[in-house]
């Protein structure tokens, strides 16, 4: 048995005046649809929004600003590479360099000559006292 497939509705309608919509003047603006684009979106269409575009209505929360990030290094790092033998020695001291933020977390157990951009305070006084030097990069 062969069946026929479905054929448009359109077809029927060939020669009627309303094609099956009530009197001639019904469907003819935008008024059919509730508006035209986004007209009604937090009326008669909000759950529509809702459901296509949750941020229409723009998002929520807050969006912390952007701030610089800076590579950092703690001293112990830089420490336990020279005892690694992973770092220049230059005379007594192991040669370090960084592009970044030296910070003073851990111990300084060997004489070190760091140049980087910039420091915490007590990073001074650490190298200081284990025989070592710290000065500004590219001076």
């Amino acid at each position: 048995m062969v069946r026929k497939r479905k054929s448009k509705k359109t077809r029927k309608y060939l020669g009627t005046r309303s094609h099956g919509r009530g009197n001639v003047k019904n469907r003819r603006g935008a008024g059919c649809r509730g508006g035209r684009g986004m007209g009604g979106i937090d009326k008669h269409k909000w759950s529509w929004a809702m459901n296509t575009d949750k941020d229409y209505y723009s998002k929520q929360g807050f969006k912390r600003p952007n701030r610089k990030k800076v590579k950092s290094v703690n001293l112990y790092e830089v420490n336990q590479r020279a005892l690694l033998k992973k770092l220049e020695k230059k005379g007594d001291k192991y040669l370090f360099e960084f592009e970044g933020k030296i910070l003073a977390t851990g111990n300084v157990t060997v004489p070190l000559s760091i140049k980087a951009s910039s420091w915490s305070k007590n990073v001074e006084k650490k190298l200081k006292d284990s025989g070592g030097e710290i000065s500004k990069l590219g001076a």
